[in-house]
């Protein structure tokens, strides 16, 4: 197949554009390579994908050195036109909308940017879907839309009315707009919720690199909550097994799914395994629940189980112990 993935300069995105690549898909990558991160660690990927920043010009699609089937090019997904010169030039057989502007805390800072990201970038996917024939359409959403809700797990049946971020506002949006496009055109659109991705390059800003960095270079980490946190956290191999068999199995119209571990783990667990990791225990900082924030994620995977055989087998301490390893390496 032929398939288009935005948000290959981030973490799910250069995940799943590799593993395709390596199955033999034909990948174009997307992305526009903003600096809400260091832009050092995603130029990193990139290059891991044979795309070399010197390289990269806007709007202007390069092959890569390491991969012979594949492309990428720089473009703001709320560029319209750019967009759909896109979509006239390939023929696509699926999307994998990755590409959004992420962090929940971040949207209290820059509400416009979620707007101008996440709602007309994903408008401009689903138009050139719609326009170009492409009716493989999967995105990601995220566990944040939950928002304020109690009961758990967390189950796709749940009500998603209650955000408490601008961020998830944004994700619930995406959820509608897919529903109604999926309606009107006959799109087959599948959502995923993800839950905490956490593994080798993955984002600074995650709850794993900055209490990594922190023990590190013997600096105090922030536990929020005062530690009564947990987390369903998911190794990304995990996840990407999980999106190859969304793209390999079209939903017939529209469909939305958790993706997680189905195993939260209790934060102050979570960094006894990451300092065990590192051989260093971390000098902790207990604070109160910040804004936008929830206390607990757990994800209810059975639907994905059910319909794609989904298997998310990675134990945390094995997957914090590669994760490690990949950290002291590049970060050395």
């Amino acid at each position: 197949m032929k398939i288009l993935v935005t948000g290959t300069a981030g973490f799910i995105g250069f995940h799943l554009a590799k593993k395709l690549l390596e199955l033999g898909h034909d990948v174009v990558g997307l992305d526009n390579i903003n600096d809400y991160y260091d832009v050092h660690l995603k130029y990193a990927r990139l290059e891991e994908l044979g795309i070399m920043q010197n390289a990269i010009i806007e709007n202007k699609p390069i092959h890569s050195n390491k991969y012979p089937k594949h492309t990428f090019v720089k473009i703001d997904l709320s560029d319209a036109s750019a967009i759909n010169n896109l979509f006239d030039m390939e023929n696509f057989d699926a999307v994998c909308n990755l590409a959004a502007q992420a962090g929940v805390r971040y949207s209290l800072e820059n509400p416009h940017t979620y707007i101008t990201s996440n709602i007309v970038g994903f408008l401009n996917i689903l138009e050139a879907c719609r326009h170009h024939g492409v009716t493989n359409l999967c995105y990601a959403s995220s566990s944040s839309v939950y928002g304020l809700n109690t009961s758990q797990p967390f189950k796709t049946t749940d009500k998603t009315d209650t955000p408490i971020s601008l961020y998830a506002a944004t994700k619930k949006s995406n959820e509608l707009m897919a529903h109604t496009y999926a309606h009107l055109y006959r799109l087959n659109v599948t959502g995923l919720r993800f839950f905490t991705v956490y593994g080798p390059w993955g984002r600074p800003d995650m709850a794993p690199m900055l209490f990594a960095d922190a023990i590190l270079h013997n600096k105090p980490i922030k536990v929020f909550n005062h530690g009564d946190m947990s987390r369903d956290f998911t190794y990304i191999d995990d996840v990407i097994n999980g999106l190859i068999k969304v793209i390999d199995k079209p939903s017939h119209g529209y469909s939305i799914y958790n993706i997680g571990n189905n195993a939260p783990v209790k934060l102050l667990n979570f960094i006894e395994i990451l300092e065990n990791a590192i051989g260093t225990k971390a000098e902790k900082i207990f604070l109160p629940m910040q804004d936008g924030d929830v206390t607990s994620t757990h994800a209810d995977v059975e639907d994905l189980i059910k319909d794609f055989q989904y298997k998310p087998d990675t134990k945390l301490i094995d997957g914090i112990n590669i994760f490690v390893t990949w950290y002291k390496r590049f970060y050395s």
